[in-house]
């Protein structure tokens, strides 16, 4: 298993009781391919560097994990479903 992270911004207006459960969701697809979590870091709000939907502040998070390349697809795939996600970003950790 390789290890990854993943970078990304929910959208502020979302109550914390989402973003939560947001982050439970994505920890939860990593873990059903067997998996793990190193550490989930929020980073705070931060202003984005160009309008996303009309919104310019985000909540970022960097998701720290260890992965099967199968587990990278189906976690972009749900992230991208995923409405309070404005963007997000899988890369592997050197």
């Amino acid at each position: 298993m390789k290890t990854y992270e993943m970078l990304y911004v929910l959208d502020t207006s979302a109550a914390d009781e989402v973003k939560d459960a947001v982050q439970k969701k994505f920890e939860d697809v990593v873990t059903s391919f067997g998996g793990n979590v190193v550490s989930v870091e929020k980073l705070g709000v931060k202003k984005l560097a160009y309008p996303i939907s009309d919104k310019t502040d985000g909540n970022y998070v960097a998701f720290t994990f260890e992965a099967v390349g199968s587990a990278i697809k189906e976690l972009d795939r749900v992230a991208g479903l995923t409405a309070e996600v404005l963007r997000r970003m899988i890369t592997v950790k050197a």
